[in-house]
């Protein structure tokens, strides 16, 4: 018996972009990130279509030349949709979707679909519902097309037609789902932060992956997992994929490397420019996880011609959420691929001050990464020697899992160990501190 297996049919949709004020290479850039995040959705792009223009046209978003131009391609691809490059509003939605007799989606509606698919734990698939009805909230009355506004005969109690009576019923609906789902993420927030607060009551540093989608984070979290986390970490790995929002949960692993630093490892949603505020809104409490990191990996494709830019969009991100002023290690991965360019000449793995130049795929720059670690995490600590008393074991393990232990002695009054503790820790444990230099 021969099983014969059909692949799919991927959506055949055509690309649309307005160019109004953007650098040209930008520009170029931009419109093929929506390329990557309309493959990274499942579908199949067959055309490219853009427009040069000082404005946007209010009815259209672009010209009538040029929805004359899409509705051909259309035509002549069988195109199922039409994605545009930026966020339309619900009349041009409309407006478009009647002249094409296509479905319209905007940059916005795209990274929704995306999160949708690539959602995995209650808490992601919670906030991602958030995002799309908040989303879906003010386009309602440009989806009842067929609906009467008005109705109702002279002298009767309403006038409202029976569009106008769903269309309120339906944002009641939503409203009401929505106040339901705040309260089910409350819950679940309240148990993130329960175990992040065990987290932080423990001395063992933080450290968090940020930066750009598809840079590169969860390649060097599974990294580090294989080489230095106990027992089997097949299970405790993430999706890692060579492709745009791969992995949207936020995960959180403790790294014991021999002769260096133990800490713990969160890998978070990647950024991307233009990220709907409703998304940023919905995964605050999420994102929040980065504001109580020690340390910073910011992971960057250094492969990308565009990568300055990544960078940015992401300092401007962490900004938004609090956590820009935390220590950073900037990660500049894929640099055998920038050296394959021509774009940088230097040995790899190199690290100057706290950049790294690495390739984690090849798992090229793992050690020197985990020693940048180490030094960054001791700048700012003290040498501190302190007298623990024996019925305060787990004080002990706690510092010697989480700091730079110099020396331990057992006295009878206790365990006499001399260490470089951070700031907060000579704080946290300053009972027990006996001298400083």
């Amino acid at each position: 018996m021969i099983d014969i297996i059909k692949e799919e049919k991927k959506p055949a949709v055509i690309l649309v972009g307005l160019n109004t004020d953007r650098d040209e290479d930008l520009f170029a850039s931009s419109m093929q990130e929506l390329r990557g995040l309309s493959e990274a959705a499942g579908m199949k792009v067959c055309a490219v279509v853009t427009q040069n223009a000082e404005s946007p046209v209010q009815a259209t978003f672009v010209g009538s030349g040029k929805v004359d131009e899409i509705k051909a391609r259309i035509e002549y691809d069988d195109a199922d949709a039409v994605i545009f490059n930026q966020t339309l509003s619900p009349m041009q939605i409309r407006n478009l979707e009647k002249i094409l007799d296509r479905e319209v989606i905007d940059r916005t509606a795209l990274i929704l679909l995306i999160f949708a698919d690539r959602a995995r734990t209650r808490e992601a698939r919670l906030q991602v519902e958030v995002a799309r009805l908040q989303y879906l909230l003010p386009r309602l009355s440009h989806m009842r097309k067929g609906l009467t506004r008005q109705g109702g005969a002279s002298g009767s109690k309403s006038s409202k037609g029976a569009g106008e009576k769903q269309l309120e019923l339906d944002k009641r609906r939503i409203e009401h789902r929505l106040a339901e789902l705040r309260r089910e993420l409350e819950a679940v927030s309240k148990e993130r932060s329960t175990q992040r607060n065990r987290r932080l009551s423990s001395s063992v540093p933080k450290v968090a992956l940020v930066g750009y989608t598809n840079a590169g984070k969860s390649t060097i979290m599974n990294h580090l997992l294989t080489d230095y986390a106990d027992g089997n970490t097949d299970d405790k790995k993430v999706l890692e994929q060579d492709m745009l929002f791969a992995t949207l949960d936020t995960t959180v692993r403790k790294i014991s490397p021999a002769g260096h630093r133990s800490f713990l490892l969160s890998d978070t949603v990647g950024f991307i420019d233009d990220l709907p505020t409703t998304l940023v809104k919905a995964f605050r409490s999420t994102l929040e996880e980065i504001k109580y990191a020690d340390i910073l990996l910011e992971v960057i494709d250094f492969s990308d011609p565009d990568y300055n830019r990544h960078m940015e969009v992401t300092d401007k991100t962490l900004s938004e959420i609090g956590a820009g002023d935390i220590p950073k290690i900037y990660v500049f991965n894929k640099s055998d691929i920038a050296d394959e360019q021509g774009s940088t000449m230097v040995q790899l793995p190199y690290v100057r001050d706290h950049r790294i130049y690495m390739a984690a795929k090849k798992d090229i720059g793992t050690e020197e990464l985990l020693s940048l670690i180490d030094k960054v995490l001791l700048e700012g600590s003290q040498e501190c020697e302190l007298i623990i008393p024996y019925s305060q074991g787990a004080v002990v393990a706690a510092i010697l899992d989480g700091s730079e232990v110099l020396a331990t002695e057992y006295l009878p009054e206790g365990t006499k160990i001399r260490a470089k503790l951070k700031k907060q820790d000579i704080n946290k444990y300053a009972e027990y501190i006996s001298s400083t230099s």
